[in-house]
């Protein structure tokens, strides 16, 4: 890989070229941590280990931790770094992309996981978007081809988890968390690509399914319903990682959000957009949304304001609010950019060097169970790199 200090060179100079205009202050913020992130993935590059992705950091030993391509947080390493390359204009990360997609790519054929879509898309479909390829757009059919395979024709929904030994129903149990909607994309750009329309219709069902049993009268989402499979008929509501069955997981709500932003982007249908939008007005009226737009880890965890915030829904909300006010006239741009100047402050920006190589501090991954509570997450650099990468497209 290049040195550090030519790339970082090539990032300014490259940025400075592409101006057209004066920059604003968060816009000069951006680039300020874009060249960070640069930085910290430099970083993170020489400490992996071969054939593994990083998952999180422990900063009391200095040690990442990492996983397998199998895990559902792989792809988001090669994403980040192809999101870093297109804000660039360069191919500087281009050698650890693809030996890290070439890592990725036995996953194509794995029917265990809903979470083809963030394994496979998320890598595969950006370097694809970048560099159209035969080999890429092949692998991204058999991954569609995959995740189908976990359609249930009776509830109308793909499956999430094989198994989730907490809920109390039997071996008829088909569990569906709302994470599911971020990999109906993968479908879309399945069909296009395919002409097969049966991808489109699955994720179109699958989003359908969801907006009328995930969702309550006031746009917030259950973390997980529990159908069974041979009726579809729900069975239970619940959640796992939130606070409670009742409380909204702030991580779900992005979730959400995000995924009925792409459901209208994909089909143009005016029900999605309605229903992106009332999620937005749920999650931005809050009563318990902080002034800094960075939201606690659930909207109804018991001891706000002490509450830890989780900066990876605050990313994935900011990156999903941008594409929104695209649809909307630049509503929701002013709310995005109070959550962006808080998300790219020291804050939440860690120092060159320090936090593992990833850029984005104090995110929750799962608090009920204790893991990976108030650090460094793989998927949520990835959506604050999106969301800064999003908001100079429209800003230029």
């Amino acid at each position: 890989m290049k040195n550090y200090y030519q790339t970082l060179l090539l990032f300014l100079g490259l940025s400075l070229v592409g101006c057209q205009k004066e920059e604003s202050a968060l816009e000069k913020k951006i680039d300020q941590v874009l060249n960070t992130a640069v930085y910290q993935y430099n970083s993170m590059a020489t400490r992996l280990e071969e054939g593994r992705f990083p998952k999180t950091y422990f900063k009391d030993t200095d040690k990442l931790e990492t996983s397998d391509s199998g895990w559902w947080c792989s792809g988001f390493y090669s994403g980040t770094m192809l999101y870093l390359d297109q804000a660039s204009g360069s191919d500087m990360f281009q050698q650890e992309i693809d030996n890290s997609l070439g890592h990725l790519e036995k996953e194509q054929f794995n029917t265990s996981t809903h979470d083809l879509g963030f394994m496979m898309y998320c890598s595969y479909g950006h370097a694809n978007r970048l560099n159209p390829n035969p080999d890429y757009e092949r692998i991204l059919i058999n991954s569609a081809k995959s995740l189908a395979t976990r359609y249930n024709k009776n509830a109308k929904a793909i499956r999430s988890w094989d198994s989730a030994p907490w809920n109390k129903g039997g071996e008829d149990d088909l569990v569906v968390i709302i994470d599911n909607m971020m990999n109906l994309e993968l479908l879309f750009w399945a069909s296009k690509h395919s002409g097969d329309p049966a991808f489109a219709e699955i994720a179109v069902n699958h989003a359908n399914t969801t907006m009328e049993h995930h969702y309550r009268d006031d746009y917030s989402s259950y973390h997980e319903v529990i159908y069974d499979e041979n009726t579809g008929e729900v069975k239970q509501q619940i959640t796992n990682q939130g606070y409670a069955d009742a409380s909204s997981w702030a991580r779900g709500q992005a979730w959400g959000l995000y995924g009925y932003v792409v459901m209208y982007r994909e089909t143009k249908d005016v029900k999605y957009l309605d229903f992106a939008k009332n999620i937005a007005d749920y999650i931005l009226n809050h009563p318990n949304m902080p002034e800094d737009m960075v939201p606690y880890w659930d909207f109804n965890a018991p001891d706000i304001p002490d509450a830890l915030r989780d900066s990876s829904a605050g990313a994935i909300i900011a990156s999903a609010l941008i594409e929104l006010s695209t649809y909307s006239e630049g509503k929701y741009l002013s709310r995005v950019e109070i959550m962006l100047e808080t998300l790219l402050s020291p804050e939440y920006i860690a120092e060159q060097g320090s936090n593992g190589g990833f850029l984005l501090k104090h995110g929750v991954g799962n608090m009920p169970n204790k893991t990976e509570v108030d650090t460094p997450l793989t998927y949520g650099d990835y959506y604050l790199v999106e969301a800064m990468v999003r908001y100079k497209e429209i800003k230029n």
